[in-house]
């Protein structure tokens, strides 16, 4: 039987070691993001009212009014009556109501926008929080592991705290321990 010498053991165990890693780099480490791949969080915005292409618009970065406007076409900006705020940007889960004046001005219909949040509902569907100072009965009633008893403690809380602070308040409400607060910590905001 051959044996190896001391120096090919060496050579051997170099290999082995460098074979080790390139399966280590292949199959368990996981690359970090290079700076060209961009992060980014979709907005999503709900268009209703007198325009041509009503519904729910999905965008890569925070729209201005003008572009959601533009979108849903069917208008000119000179018959807005607020044609400053066309520049502003807006944020996920935004309800952009338009109604048409049917009294002719002296350039045609006035248009006004009304903007405010969409349904909990929907916005449950884009996994965007809610308010939890805005929240109803009914809409927590909508959040897995939430039934109306614990939903009307919720309000209860909210009511005699005049309002949450703070997401982690959740906790202190009569019915939720730890377990169900991490688990209703993701649907919730506080604005």
């Amino acid at each position: 039987m051959k044996h190896f010498s001391l120096s090919q053991q060496r050579i051997l165990f170099i290999l082995a070691l460098l074979i080790l890693s390139l399966l280590y780099f292949r199959f368990y480490h996981s690359p970090v993001p290079s700076p060209s791949e961009e992060i980014y969080r979709e907005t999503v915005v709900e268009v209703v009212g007198g325009v041509e292409k009503p519904g729910i618009q999905i965008y890569r970065d925070s729209p201005t009014l003008s572009l959601i406007l533009e979108k849903a076409g069917g208008f000119n900006k000179e018959h807005l009556r607020d044609t400053d705020s066309l520049s502003e940007r807006l944020d996920t889960g935004t309800l952009v109501t338009v109604v048409r004046d049917s009294s002719p001005g002296p350039s045609g219909a006035e248009i006004r926008l009304t903007l405010g949040r969409m349904e909990a509902k929907k916005l449950l569907v884009f996994s965007i929080p809610l308010d939890l100072n805005r929240v109803s009965v009914e809409d927590l009633c909508l959040i897995p592991g939430i039934g109306e008893p614990l939903a009307q403690e919720i309000v209860m809380y909210r009511e005699r705290r005049k309002g949450f602070r703070s997401v982690e308040e959740l906790g202190n409400v009569k019915g939720i321990g730890e377990k169900k607060w991490q688990a209703f910590k993701p649907y919730f905001t506080v604005r």
